[in-house]
């Protein structure tokens, strides 16, 4: 059971986006990072413990070239091994940034030549794996970044063509076992099981999910068929890729074989955000019906199904929900936006 606690200001409402809510908790520093998008700028939020904001930092998209003030579409956390970084993507480009937002440490501006006069350009979509970042595009493709340990020398090592539509989420997880020599490229064959595990699931406006396997060269795996929804947001654990989508389900599918093992008639409507919490396999839904929900998934060991049990469900009433997140890794709370709504709404659990 989870109660409503304390919620935290914002300066403005957040945009009516999808997954419009980013977290990064820092147990060291005994804080917690909360990031949400609203026209040309982002809110950066460090909250301590009992839920009182300690520094706001407010992030504006680069110009770039074009007449009108870009608008940003996401702002994400990435943790890599080595470091974490903050991305935002815009109308006009990628802005990475030192974790806490005050250093911007690379700039990608998008390519208009690519894009037909009738046709808006956008980046959205956004995960790390690895020492790669990758972010998707309007156009279908998916940019993957190399970033060094330090510094800002961050280079475009590939370009990911998969997607026939926009490019709406991307999910990641660890790899089982890595290939550290760096030997394997772009249509070797998988030489034992491991070798093809999934570890990036990206998604596009049309349902349809590519599954791939990360490495000095990206490989595609699997192409998992859309129904005609949009998927409007994934996340990845144990090789189940969880789905959400425009008209309120939930699908879970094995990522190596495409399969369909779970489908959940959620939400009454879109679905705006989904979240995993790793350490425990619960899974957090949130749609424009009002409502959040968490689920326990779960593999048998013996048969390889996956189940699902609901755990809890809250209604955020008269409020077009567009973001939420766990603020753990144990799934022992989570934070909610809405569009209008100037505070970000939390909920921990008894």
């Amino acid at each position: 059971m989870f109660r409503r606690q304390r919620s935290i200001p914002l300066r403005g409402s957040a945009a009516a986006l999808s997954n419009n809510l980013s977290v990064l908790q820092l147990p060291v520093c005994n804080l917690t990072h909360f990031g949400v998008v609203h026209g040309p700028s982002a809110q950066l939020l460090s909250v301590a413990p009992e839920g009182v904001p300690l520094a706001q930092r407010q992030l504006h998209a680069k110009e770039g070239a074009g007449v009108s003030s870009p608008l940003i579409t996401q702002v994400h956390w990435c943790a890599l091994p080595f470091r974490v970084l903050l991305v935002l993507t815009s109308h006009r480009g990628i802005q990475m940034y030192e974790s806490d937002g005050s250093v911007m440490v690379y700039w990608h501006a998008l390519d208009s030549r690519d894009a037909s006069p009738v046709q808006a350009m956008f980046a959205r979509g956004i995960a790390s794996c690895g020492h790669f970042i990758c972010v998707g595009m309007w156009s279908g493709r998916v940019l993957v970044f190399d970033i060094p340990a330090k510094g800002p020398n961050i280079v475009l090592s590939e370009e990911l063509a998969g997607h026939p539509t926009s490019v709406t989420d991307i999910a990641s997880e660890p790899a089982q076992e890595q290939d550290p020599a760096g030997e394997r490229g772009k249509g070797s064959p998988c030489l034992s099981p491991q070798d093809c595990m999934a570890d990036v699931v990206t998604a596009d406006d049309s349902g349809l999910l590519c599954v791939w396997r990360s490495g000095p060269e990206f490989k595609l795996l699997t192409r998992i068929p859309g129904f005609g929804v949009p998927c409007t947001s994934v996340q990845l654990w144990k090789g189940i890729a969880a789905v959400g989508y425009g008209n309120g389900q939930v699908r879970l599918y094995e990522t190596s074989t495409g399969a369909l093992h779970v489908q959940i008639n959620a939400h009454a409507r879109a679905i705006c955000a989904l979240d995993l919490a790793p350490e425990v396999g619960k899974l957090l839904s949130a749609a424009e019906d009002t409502f959040v929900h968490i689920w326990k998934l779960s593999k048998r060991t013996e048969s390889g199904c996956t189940e699902v049990e609901h755990c809890h469900g809250e209604c955020v009433p008269d409020t077009q929900v567009c973001g939420a997140r766990f603020c753990d890794p144990s799934g022992s709370s989570f934070a909610v936006t809405g569009y209008d709504l100037a505070e970000i709404l939390t909920f921990s659990s008894e």
